[in-house]
């Protein structure tokens, strides 16, 4: 099974309906207020997570192909390589991508060439420091969800991250406070935690979404305070004595 399938069937889960409702509330509420003229998802591009959002041209990209991505606004593209040119984008998402790809750089790298200055990037995705990230880990249990724990980017690696390539962190939001169950009525019972949780576990959320703005550092000149300096005098004019040469006649 493939990436994207494990995905999308997980999602289809009851405890995977619980967690994307949860992400759509949160990514409802980031995107809703950026304008601009474009926009991308990249990724799960059957869940449309920028539905809110009122930017005119939205993309979805899928890194394989499927029938529902013959609607025109809809691409074929791996997250490494974005089909799009250099700051061109003015908000982009990213749900559960960086977890599932070789090389969780590369695509950040990518993010941040696409965007534009002030650009927003969303992303979400698994947190390893919850009870979920520790049930993964435990010998003898069977993995349940779709990536691989040891591929779970942390919020604070993150942060990390995104600092070196200029981006400043303005939202992070973590959810999935309750223990992973697969059955409807036990979601129901433990969904008190989703509100005791942050309170008592503030980083044991399962699953985590942060906003973050591109930043471009502006060039400032540096030295002395011209308005400081005294204004300089003009120097004198020194004369100078030419001798004028005059031909004798005879």
């Amino acid at each position: 099974m493939t990436e994207y399938c494990r995905q999308t069937a997980w999602l289809d889960t009851a405890i995977g309906r619980h967690i994307r409702a949860w992400e759509q509330r949160q990514v409802n509420q980031l995107v809703s207020n950026v304008f601009g003229y474009h926009a991308v998802q990249v990724g799960l591009a059957d869940w449309d997570l920028l539905r809110k959002n009122r930017i005119m041209h939205k993309w979805y990209t899928q890194q394989r192909a499927n029938p529902s991505m013959e609607r025109p606004n809809k691409l074929l593209a791996q997250p490494e390589a974005l089909p799009f040119e250099t700051q061109s984008i003015d908000l982009i998402v990213l749900p559960h991508v960086l977890e599932n790809a070789y090389d969780p750089h590369q695509i950040l790298r990518e993010v941040e060439r696409v965007l534009l200055p002030e650009g927003h990037m969303v992303l979400t995705g698994f947190n390893p420091l919850s009870l979920w990230g520790l049930r993964e880990r435990l010998i003898g249990l069977e993995p349940r969800l779709p990536a691989p724990v040891g591929h779970w980017v942390s919020p604070y690696r993150l942060g990390d991250w995104l600092e070196l390539l200029s981006f400043d962190m303005e939202d992070s939001f973590l959810g999935g406070y309750i223990p992973y169950c697969e059955q409807p009525h036990w979601i129901r019972r433990w969904q008190f935690m989703e509100y005791l949780g942050p309170r008592w576990w503030p980083i044991g959320g399962a699953v985590y979404v942060i906003r973050a703005v591109k930043r471009t550092s502006g060039m400032r000149m540096v030295g002395l305070d011209w308005s400081k300096l005294q204004p300089r005098r003009r120097a004198r004019s020194v004369a100078t004595h030419r001798t004028q040469r005059t031909s004798n006649t005879e």
